[in-house]
């Protein structure tokens, strides 16, 4: 420890003292610094200190597996007052307060033992210095070099914080952090709200779930326990829903799910996927996630990548999920080579059965509300009425119709197709209506893509929400002519967003 004296710092004979005084001291190794300040003030503790990344005691302790107890009395504390507010506007109140320690002695209560630990954080060049100090008697030692009782409880808590606990690991800008949000998205997602082929979707059920119930026939075969899968196909058709789907499923078989964002990183991708693996490999087993691995693996981290799929590292337990738009940008060493993603399954454009199955989830949503008569032929019709479209592009006729119904659109007459056309372009000023044809003498091109001619029965032609759904599908068949497929139908990646907003609900 440094000569505090021949600095002109008058330090006191505390630990708080101490601390101010190297704050504002020249220094150089944190640890060994603080470690011997406070070995100083407690000569008769053994004083073991611990990273609160390996192991957050306080963390644990409010998690209701201890007490701790910041000592306040003393009025030797630093730290900050917070505030959270709330996630979004639209939930309201006035948010929370929080304290941010910087330094702080805690009466610790675990097991029946009564403990002192100290908090010092620091920000230092390379990050920030956050150690516990756990004071154990000198006299209870009995002769051993660590602590039992503090080893005790750094396992415990170590364990524990080395769990996510009602969170999803998420990597971006080079870290891992748990996310509590995404966890509460996945537990409202279920098979149930995933309408693909049913004998690919059990397919995929088993294929997943049984890789992770089957790791003693790897054993017993002397076969890596290790598998990795494709999902790929047109955007909206269902990627991003199945693999919310999985993570929720695979809770209950305690199998952690870790989601890829991005590869960017101040230290560099290569740094990225070294942790990415290196926490996957410790959480094993797990359920690790690129989704859109056609733009995560570039030429200039493609060798790195694959030999953390494949190299020397023991990659047991690990299922690997990769969704892709676009299979043919995948390079061959990905998606051709055995042993690295051996499964892909292809998510097309749904067909009749699957458009029907949708709208009849729809239909099962709605049956509880009086104000909407969701008669059951109307699932076939808009089937018809909707070739061609993504699970994506079906989903926003769904919550445009009904914003349309409450909007009170619903017993409104069919607006003419040209005059609906026509009044999404703003008009200049001294500029008449009168079409292109009158105006340049050329006729305009037909659209390339028609909606499906399709009879409604009598029964359902005053239907309101026919009504309201077969004008919307008009407008939607009007802006598939003039988007490209991408934007058509949308996506959602899985840390963010709801796809495409809703944007012609009120004026349709």
């Amino acid at each position: 420890m440094g000569d505090y004296g021949d600095a002109g710092i008058d330090a006191s004979n505390t630990v708080y003292g101490r601390y101010k005084a190297f704050c504002s001291a020249p220094r150089s190794e944190m640890e060994i610094n603080v470690l011997e300040f406070i070995r100083s003030i407690h000569p008769d503790q053994h004083v073991t200190s611990v990273n609160r990344r390996y192991a957050d005691l306080v963390t644990f302790a409010n998690a209701g597996n201890a007490e701790a107890h910041l000592i306040r009395e003393t009025n030797e504390v630093i730290s900050s007052r917070m505030y959270a507010p709330p996630t979004t506007r639209m939930e309201g109140g006035d948010g929370k307060l929080g304290e941010n320690v910087a330094f702080g002695l805690y009466n610790y209560t675990w097991k029946g033992n009564e403990l002192q630990v100290y908090y010092v954080c620091l920000q230092t060049n390379c990050g920030q210095f956050q150690n516990y100090f756990i004071l154990t008697p000198k006299d209870q030692m009995n002769g051993e070099e660590h602590s039992p009782i503090a080893d005790e409880l750094i396992k415990a808590a170590g364990t524990w914080s080395s769990q996510p606990h009602e969170e999803i690991y998420v990597f971006d800008g080079g870290n891992w952090q748990k996310n509590h949000k995404l966890w509460q998205s996945v537990q409202g997602s279920s098979w149930d709200d995933v309408i693909l082929d049913p004998a690919m979707k059990d397919t995929l059920i088993k294929d997943v779930e049984g890789f992770f119930d089957s790791r003693q026939i790897y054993e017993e075969y002397s076969v890596p326990w290790k598998r990795g899968i494709i999902l790929h196909g047109t955007p909206g058709c269902g990627k991003t829903i199945s693999i919310k789907a999985l993570m929720n499923s695979l809770q209950t078989r305690n199998v952690a799910s870790m989601y890829v964002k991005s590869f960017e990183a101040q230290e560099g991708q290569q740094n990225s996927i070294l942790t990415i693996f290196r926490l996957a490999r410790n959480m094993a087993p797990c359920m690790l996630i690129f989704e859109d691995l056609d733009s995560l693996v570039t030429d200039k981290v493609r060798s790195y990548f694959l030999n953390e799929v494949d190299g020397l590292e023991n990659n047991d337990g690990i299922l690997m999920i990769g969704s892709t738009n676009h299979l043919e940008r995948l390079d061959p060493g990905i998606a051709k080579r055995p042993s690295r993603f051996d499964r892909k399954y292809h998510y097309k454009l749904p067909g009749e059965r699957e458009r029907i199955l949708y709208c009849e989830y729809w239909r099962k949503k709605l049956q509880k509300n009086s104000n909407v008569e969701f008669h059951e032929d109307i699932s076939k019709v808009i089937a018809q009425l909707t070739e061609g479209f993504s699970f994506a592009y079906l989903k926003e006729l769904f919550v445009q119709t009904l914003l349309a119904l409450v909007g009170g659109r619903a017993d409104v007459e069919d607006d003419d197709d040209d005059a609906v056309e026509g009044s999404a372009r703003l008009v200049k000023e001294g500029e008449s209506l009168e079409s292109t044809e009158e105006k340049t003498g050329e006729k305009e091109s037909p659209p390339s893509n028609k909606m499906p001619e399709v009879e409604i029965p009598d029964h359902l032609k005053e239907n309101s929400l026919m009504r309201i759904l077969h004008k919307q599908t008009k407008a939607l068949w009007r802006e598939m002519d003039n988007t490209d497929s991408d934007e058509i139908h949308g996506r959602a990646k899985i840390g963010g967003g709801v796809g495409k907003r809703v944007r012609r609900a009120v004026r349709n």
